[in-house]
């Protein structure tokens, strides 16, 4: 397949359901040869599937990115494969939630070599294999700044990977570009379910001042253009992809909302 990122290598973690197997494919589409890695082994390997079915090329690795015997697998089958990487994709994280559940010692610490360890890693091992003008996107989420209860795994390795972001960018200077992409709320549905049919209230719409709920294409779009190497000037960024959700200020009687106190 042709198209903007023919010849390129693109790499993803958390590629087989959601946000990453919409990653998978659009790269794909776009001419790129696409590597991802998952546990999820059915889903992985039908979105191989669907991928060459299309005239993509794809490789999928099974596997729990939270072992360091996995990661290193993973690089070396893709080095071995491809012989390079122009892209990688960090999109990969779970949720163990908080402190009122109680999440365990184990259990946070896991989450947070789902999600900062591994793009941490992963960008060491393909650091000598990274091409001219290479790119790492690694995928955070509004929840770095801002929180439900009971949230706090997730919102660690989220907060942790945009630290994370900053600090390789400036360590890889003049070698790899790396930026960040927070997602606010995306309904990744489709991506499970080709027959879901999403259903929203008219407040789960107003509450996002571009009145819609966002779809992983508006996630593929903001990875696009930081992988553009006409963009070189963003670097060590973080591109909120929200609907302007985080931006909406609302006061109790604001908006038509009100807090039950009982």
């Amino acid at each position: 397949m042709s198209g903007r990122f023919s010849g390129k290598v693109a790499v993803v973690t958390g590629g087989a359901l959601g946000i990453g197997r919409c990653l998978t494919q659009e790269f794909a589409k776009e001419g790129a040869r696409v590597a991802f890695v998952d546990m999820n082994k059915r889903a992985g390997e039908e979105n191989v599937e669907i991928i060459n079915g299309m005239g993509g090329k794809a490789y999928f690795f099974y596997g729990d990115i939270a072992e360091e015997k996995v990661l290193k697998e993973f690089a070396d089958e893709v080095v071995k494969r491809f012989g390079k990487v122009d892209f990688l994709i960090n999109n990969a994280c779970v949720s163990r939630k908080g402190i009122l559940e109680p999440c365990g010692y184990e259990d946070f610490n896991y989450v947070l070599r789902v999600g900062v360890t591994a793009p941490y890693y992963l960008t060491l091992l393909f650091l000598p294999h990274f091409t001219d003008m290479a790119s790492v996107v690694n995928i955070a989420s509004t929840r770095a700044f801002m929180s439900q209860r009971n949230t706090e795994s997730y919102t660690a390795a989220k907060g942790g990977i945009i630290a994370l972001t900053h600090a390789m960018a400036v360590s890889l200077s003049g070698r790899v570009r790396v930026n960040s992409v927070s997602p606010g709320w995306i309904d990744t549905g489709k991506y499970h379910d080709v027959n879901y049919v999403p259903e929203y209230s008219k407040a789960d719409l107003i509450q996002h001042p571009s009145g819609r709920i966002g779809t992983p294409m508006d996630i593929v779009r903001a990875v696009f253009y930081l992988c553009d190497p006409e963009n070189t000037f963003v670097n060590g960024e973080n591109i909120t992809v929200d609907g302007g959700m985080t931006k909406l200020m609302i006061y109790t009687g604001d908006e038509g909302w009100t807090l039950n106190v009982d």
